[in-house]
C-alpha cells in the first residue's frame, strides 16, 4: 500500500509518500480501506515536533478516515467486511490506503454521509461534542458562542449546539465564513473580535450574556471572553498558540469558569456516548460535515501548509489512490 511516512520532525515537507506492506488485522482489530483521511491541526503540531506527545519515528500520521472494512481479526463483532465506516483513531495512521484500527475506533458511516464527510467526524465532531456537553455541560436554551465557527471543529459545534436547542452565535474572519456559519445553523455570525466589546453580545441576549464560549485561540481571546460571559458562564478552551494574562477577578463575582478540553482525555464510556450521538446525527441529517478541499494523498505537505495558513470553510481531507 501507499502511505505517508514521517522519518524526522520538521516542516510539512517531511511528509513523504512511500510504499509499505499491507497491515494485517490481529484479534479485535479492523483493517479499513481508506477513501478519505481527515487532516487536523494537531497532526501539524505532532509532525513539527512541538507537541507534548511524540510518536516513535518513523510513523504515519492521521486518526480520522472514511472508508470500507477490508478485513477483520478474530473476535471482531462491531463491524463486518464491506461495511461503510469512519474511524476515530488508528493503530497505524490514516494517511494511507489502508489503516489498521482497534474495533473500538471504528463506527458505522450512514449511507447519507460521503467518505469525505466520514473523515471529518472523529477529531472535529468529537472535540466539539466533548467541549459542549462533556466539559461545558451545555443545556437547551443556553446561549453559546463558537469562536472560529467556519472551521472543522467550529462547524461541528454550531450544528451540535443548534440541534440541541441552544441559541448559537459564531465568529469567522471573512464575510464568506460568516455566511457559512449562519448556513450551518447559527442565529448570528460576527468577526473574531466580537468579544472586544461585550456589550454587543449582552444587548443581543437582553443583558444576560453568553453561557458558554468555545475558544479556539485562547491566547488572543480568553481575557475578553470572560467579560462576555453570563453569571456561571464557562469558557471551554479547545485551542491556544501561546500565553495570555488574565484578571482572575473576572471569574470571581459572577462565578465564571475556564475549562480545558482535550479529546484524548475522554474515557471509554464517554467515547461510547459521544459516537452514539454522532452516528445518530449523521443518520438523521442534523450533522452535515462541510468539506472545503479534497487533496491527493501524495500532496499531504500542501494540506498541512493550507490547514495552518488562512481561514478554512469546513474540512480538508486527503484522498488516497483507490487502485
Amino acid at each position: 500500500m501507499q502511505a505517508i511516512r514521517v522519518h524526522e520532525f520538521g516542516p510539512p515537507e517531511v511528509l513523504r509518500l512511500e510504499e509499505m506492506p499491507d497491515p494485517q488485522p490481529g484479534p479485535g482489530q479492523v483493517l479499513v480501506r481508506v477513501h478519505a483521511a481527515g487532516v487536523n491541526p494537531v497532526e501539524t503540531y505532532i509532525r513539527s515536533g512541538g507537541y507534548a506527545r511524540r510518536p516513535q519515528l518513523p510513523y504515519t500520521p492521521g486518526a480520522d478516515a472514511g472508508g470500507i472494512v477490508e478485513a477483520v481479526g478474530e473476535g471482531v463483532t462491531r463491524v463486518a467486511v464491506g461495511d461503510r465506516v469512519y474511524t476515530s483513531g488508528s493503530l497505524t495512521g490514516t494517511y494511507a490506503q489502508l489503516a489498521l484500527c482497534d474495533q473500538s475506533q471504528v463506527h458505522p458511516l450512514p449511507e447519507r454521509a460521503s467518505f469525505a464527510q466520514g473523515a471529518a467526524i472523529g477529531i472535529p465532531y468529537g472535540t466539539a461534542y466533548r467541549a459542549l456537553f462533556q466539559r461545558g455541560q451545555a443545556l437547551p436554551g443556553e446561549v453559546v458562542l463558537v469562536h472560529g465557527a467556519s472551521g472543522g471543529v467550529g462547524v461541528a459545534a454550531v450544528q451540535l449546539a443548534r440541534a440541541a436547542g441552544m441559541r448559537v452565535f459564531g465568529t469567522a474572519g471573512s464575510e464568506r465564513g460568516r455566511q457559512l456559519v449562519v448556513e450551518q445553523g447559527a442565529h448570528a455570525a460576527f468577526p473574531h473580535n466580537v468579544t472586544d466589546d461585550p456589550q454587543e453580545l449582552k444587548d443581543l441576549t437582553d443583558g444576560h450574556g453568553v453561557d458558554l464560549i468555545l475558544e479556539m485561540l485562547a491566547n488572543v481571546n480568553l481575557a475578553k471572553d470572560l467579560g462576555a460571559l453570563a453569571r456561571n458562564g464557562r469558557v471551554a478552551v479547545i485551542g491556544s498558540r501561546g500565553t495570555i494574562e488574565i484578571d482572575p477577578r473576572m471569574t470571581m463575582a459572577e462565578e465564571r469558569s475556564i475549562l480545558g478540553v482535550m479529546l484524548g482525555n475522554a474515557t471509554s464510556e464517554e467515547f461510547r456516548h459521544m459516537h452514539a450521538a454522532l452516528v445518530a446525527g449523521l443518520e438523521n441529517g442534523t450533522l452535515r460535515p462541510i468539506i472545503d478541499k479534497e487533496i491527493p494523498l501524495a500532496e499531504a505537505a500542501r494540506a498541512h501548509h493550507e490547514i495552518m495558513e488562512g481561514e478554512h470553510y469546513g474540512k480538508i481531507v486527503l484522498i488516497p489512490p483507490q487502485s
